[in-house]
């Protein structure tokens, strides 16, 4: 969590308590019908809370006027901090759609991904595998296909003129079984298949390469206006000028060890002959 997030919870939870006024946190939870540790979580900025939170709140301190404000606060927060609970609430494809009006806005886009293939080179068989996972993780919404089908739209823009997808894997993400073998072996065929391509620039970083950063979680670039990277409760969108240069700094020190052309070829053929083998 970031320490700026953090201190706009903080911020929000005290504004909270401001508008509790004098009735003690237990009267004020039972008002609601919420437990007491709710409350307090809020007001100490220990939980995030949610629009209807907010609404609920106001009401009961007799400031509803106020819930506009607690929610425009919200807001403020969650545009660098968006955690997966609020945004799975109608599924993954919302999600896909937004991201995608990202990737039409940029001509290009950095991306480093350690764990598995990036969503713009999946095939419909792994993203299908992954959404699964995801939606079981999260316990989300089911529109695995309508995600799949956003995401396979997406990869238009690899044949469109004007536009760099600038990548960087490490080799573990070529042999991260989140699919069948069968499956696998065709998203490595994808990979083979992608490499020489005008528009897209793959690199892989090898397991025995000396990496000068060890390498994180995944995270887009585009261009120079926004990092999109994502932790297991929420994605970090950050647009400000300290930020997007550390993760530039970040990607170019990932991909100063990645190999290109024939010998990422050969690093994808040796995973697909583990595939093979499995």
């Amino acid at each position: 969590m970031t320490t700026d997030y953090q201190q706009s919870r903080v911020s929000l939870g005290g504004r909270l308590r401001e508008l509790r006024g004098p009735d003690s946190g237990r009267a004020f939870a039972a008002r609601l019908g919420w437990p007491q540790s709710k409350v307090s979580k809020l007001e100490t900025g220990r939980q995030t809370a949610t629009a209807e939170d907010l609404r609920a709140w106001a009401e009961a301190a007799g400031h509803p006027e106020a819930a506009a404000e607690l929610e425009a606060r919200l807001q403020g927060l969650e545009s660098r901090t968006r955690s997966w609970r609020r945004q799975l609430r109608a599924g993954h494809r919302p999600v896909q759609d937004a991201l995608t009006v990202e990737y039409e806005r940029s001509t290009r886009l950095r991306a480093w991904e350690g764990a598995m293939v990036v969503g713009i080179l999946q095939t419909a068989d792994y993203a299908r595998a992954v959404f699964t996972q995801y939606a079981e993780l999260q316990q989300s919404v089911r529109d695995v296909d309508d995600a799949v089908r956003a995401r396979q739209r997406r990869q238009e823009l690899l044949y469109q003129p004007g536009r760099l997808f600038d990548i960087v894997m490490w080799e573990a993400a070529l042999h991260t079984a989140v699919c069948p073998p069968d499956v696998l072996a065709a998203q490595l065929d994808r990979l083979s298949g992608i490499i020489g391509l005008d528009t897209v620039r793959l690199g892989i970083v090898p397991l025995s390469a000396r990496v000068r950063i060890p390498p994180a979680n995944g995270f887009w670039m585009y261009d120079d206006r926004l990092v999109i990277a994502e932790d297991w409760h929420a994605e970090l969108w950050l647009d400000d000028d300290d930020s997007v240069a550390l993760y530039g700094r970040v990607w170019g020190l990932l991909r100063e060890n990645a190999v290109y052309g024939s010998s990422a070829q050969r690093l994808i053929a040796r995973a697909r002959a583990r595939a093979d083998a499995v």
